[in-house]
């Protein structure tokens, strides 16, 4: 039986019209194209008339919500029936759950009628007490608390003195007050508005990185989520002490206030010792522990929306085409790994040299590189920033000098690349390479293809995030998978080319598709067009309908299949082209004079083709520059042929940097000095932002001016205000 008939139910779909504020008929369609198994980048790109274009970001909001109101009404269906079971559901508390807008709410109104394990109230009511609780609490007694309790003496009960009596009542009544959901909504709302977040050291005298938390205090509702996850953090590794302190006086007052109703010498002082009681241990606890998990997920989801636009960011960084690159992954005692890469991305060539201590077999190291570099005619290095990359920069930046070659480097965030080469992925890819060959290919690769190279490494592991070890680890997969998934769709791929990592972020293809794809290429040669991939195996019609537009096939049987425009419009695009005296021959460089957008003109054409204006337009453009790769809008890598070191740097020198990471108090910046110099949040700009990223991105070229540098501490304090 459900509980809730149509007219109780929430309309879900309004709520997140006006949460979204988006019209309401685009909630409708969304979710029913969700709901049909459509994801989220095929909706996005080719359902752009049925939703009013709405975006892959508000997509993804409007599903996590979607989820979430879903399981709201999943457990008010659940909690209606156990309390009906118990034959204790009133219209009243009824109305309550079926009006509740949070999970927090429902179980609050839940909480009388739960199922409970053994409590200090459920024995005391098994001896017998609750009428003497009821009296207490009627507050009408004529007598002393002592007389009544004598009726309830009972040695077989259990309840040997009046004392032990009047001890059971109050826990009962403790625990009712406790129960009660307004109390606790009140005393919530009390604590989070001016209640405070305490923190105190475990042993002042202990060095680490939680100092500043020795002694803190914020209050709970201006304590920013960077803190929250650092206290967090803190009190896990056992240096911390971390506590809400809330505003008792002022709760206890209201407690009373709401319980004691009249003045009865004989019950008041007896319950405000249960009131406090109640509070203390039962009520207390609960809202510390609510307040402190609502306060982590808030600070979670902070972070996580800060890791998934950094993370999308360094994805989105441009390739370097077209250039041979030599990647350099440097070490000490095992050496330099060296891996020369072609302009596909294939290995050509490896070598390890030793031109670091201990052995510093410079001018060998060196007689090697020019050997690679002339033989491949290699024009460009890409360095680690690993252990031994400024030694190894060192060595690069004199060879370039001596030799005089038409050479450039880039230092490469190494972050994951140790995770990938040890993977049975990369053991895969290259069987017959060690760790440190593998992860100098890698490092060349993610020059040429950031985007193709990183979906190999777990998001968690590319080092743009903050403490994402200690986050929710399957919403933080939830959301870094998505936004991998944007990012991938966003540029597509090539089916011919692609590694099984980058397909199975395509819209519809699982690993098991994606294996699949890479398996059938293997076996059959280049796919020549879209429609054969209806032969892989487990890619069926819905499959394909999800893929098939993020999928390029370069010189194959069909110029459309080239581009994104997605078979189901193959028949609209092949009549504009008739329309304009072309053919298939021409797409890629096709003349098309397209009608304003939104005019008579550009109505009767779409309605004519049998597409939306939105599909259209997308259609002309694709014909007449097909697969536009947006990552192009984003600042190349500064490619660098001289060194320097951080003793170099003095406080009001100007340079050029790199966006190494952005978190919440600031972001760091490469200035090529192998340790990342810290912008904070107030010398970003001249106009007050909330968050670094109103003002910059991962991947961003800035400028910007050394204030102080710390040596022995390896600090840069920098600054993009002058």
């Amino acid at each position: 039986m459900r509980w809730l008939d149509y007219s109780q139910r929430m309309d879900i779909n309004q709520v997140l019209s006006d949460e979204l504020k988006v019209q309401k008929w685009q909630v409708d369609a969304a979710v029913k194209l969700i709901d049909e198994g459509n994801t989220i980048p095929f909706i996005a790109r080719y359902r752009k008339e049925v939703t009013g274009a709405l975006n892959d970001e508000v997509l993804r909001n409007l599903f996590e919500r979607l989820t979430y109101l879903r399981g709201l009404e999943e457990r008010k269906e659940a909690v209606l029936a156990s309390i009906e079971e118990q034959g204790k559901l009133t219209d009243e508390l009824k109305a309550k759950i079926v009006a509740a807008q949070t999970l927090v709410a429902v179980e609050d109104l839940y909480r009388p009628y739960k199922p409970k394990r053994k409590t200090r109230a459920s024995i005391a009511k098994e001896k017998g007490l609750e009428p003497l609780a009821n009296i207490i609490y009627l507050q009408m007694t004529t007598k002393p608390l002592e007389e009544e309790a004598e009726a309830y003496v009972d040695e077989e009960k259990g309840v040997a003195t009046v004392a032990e009596a009047l001890a059971g009542a109050g826990d009962i009544l403790a625990e009712a007050i406790s129960d009660e959901a307004d109390y606790r909504t009140r005393i919530r709302a009390l604590t989070e508005k001016e209640g405070s977040v305490v923190s105190q050291a475990k042993d002042e005298g202990a060095q680490s990185v939680y100092e500043m938390y020795y002694q803190f205090s914020e209050t709970v509702k201006k304590i920013a989520g960077h803190r929250v996850l650092a206290l967090n953090r803190g009190e896990a590794e056992k240096f911390l002490t971390v506590k809400i302190e809330a505003p008792v006086d002022k709760i206890l007052s209201y407690l009373e206030k709401e319980i004691i109703r009249r003045d009865n010498a004989h019950t008041n002082d007896f319950l405000k010792n249960v009131i406090k009681d109640s509070y203390d241990r039962l009520i207390a606890p609960s809202i510390e522990r609510e307040i402190r998990t609502a306060l982590t997920e808030k600070a979670e989801e902070g972070a996580i929306s800060v890791f998934g636009k950094n993370l999308k960011q360094l994805l989105m960084q441009p390739p370097i085409t077209g250039k041979v690159v030599l990647g350099w992954d440097p070490a000490f005692r095992t050496g330099c790994k060296l891996a020369v890469v072609d302009e596909t991305g294939k290995v050509l060539d490896t070598k390890v040299i030793f031109p670091t201590a201990p052995q510093n077999k410079v001018a060998e190291a060196k007689a090697e590189l020019k050997k690679l570099i002339t033989k491949y005619h290699v024009s460009l290095i890409s360095v680690g920033n690993g252990t031994a990359s400024r030694e190894s920069e060192q060595v690069i930046v004199d060879f370039i000098k001596e030799s005089k070659l038409p050479i450039s480097y880039v230092i490469v965030n190494e972050a994951g690349a140790s995770v990938y080469s040890a993977s049975k992925l990369a053991t895969e890819e290259f069987p017959n390479f060690d760790v440190g060959q593998r992860s100098a290919a890698s490092i060349a690769r993610r020059l040429q293809d950031p985007l193709a190279e990183l979906v190999k490494i777990d998001p968690k592991s590319i080092g743009v995030g903050q403490y994402q070890h200690d986050m929710n680890q399957k919403k933080l997969d939830e959301a870094l998978g998505g936004v991998v998934e944007d990012c991938v769709n966003s540029v597509g791929v090539d089916l011919n080319t692609a590694s099984a990592s980058l397909l199975s972020y395509i819209s519809g293809i699982t690993k098991v598709i994606a294996k699949n794809i890479v398996e059938y290429r293997e076996n059959n040669g280049a796919f020549k067009e879209r429609k054969e991939l209806l032969k892989v195996a487990k890619l069926g019609p819905k499959a394909y309908e999800q893929c098939a537009g993020f999928l390029r096939i370069r010189d194959g049987k069909n110029p459309l299949d080239a581009t994104s425009v997605h078979p189901e419009s193959y028949a609209a695009a092949k009549a504009l082209l008739e329309k304009t005296g072309q053919t298939l021959s021409d797409v890629g460089h096709a003349k098309l004079a397209m009608p304003k957008s939104g005019s008579k003109e550009m109505k009767a054409l779409a309605a004519e083709l049998g597409v939306g204006e939105m599909t259209l337009s997308d259609i002309a453009k694709e014909l007449e520059k097909p697969s536009r790769d947006p990552r192009a809008d984003m600042p190349a890598p500064i490619l660098r042929s001289d060194v320097m070191n951080m003793e170099d740097l003095k406080p009001g020198m100007r340079l050029k940097g790199t966006v190494r990471n952005v978190i919440d108090f600031g972001v760091f910046v490469d200035i090529g000095v192998h340790q990342d110099g810290l912008v904070h949040i107030s010398k970003i700009t001249d106009r007050y932002i909330k968050h670094p990223l109103e003002a910059v991105s991962v991947g961003d070229i800035v400028e910007v001016e050394v204030l102080s540098v710390d040596l022995a501490k390896k600090r840069i304090q920098l600054t993009m205000r002058f």
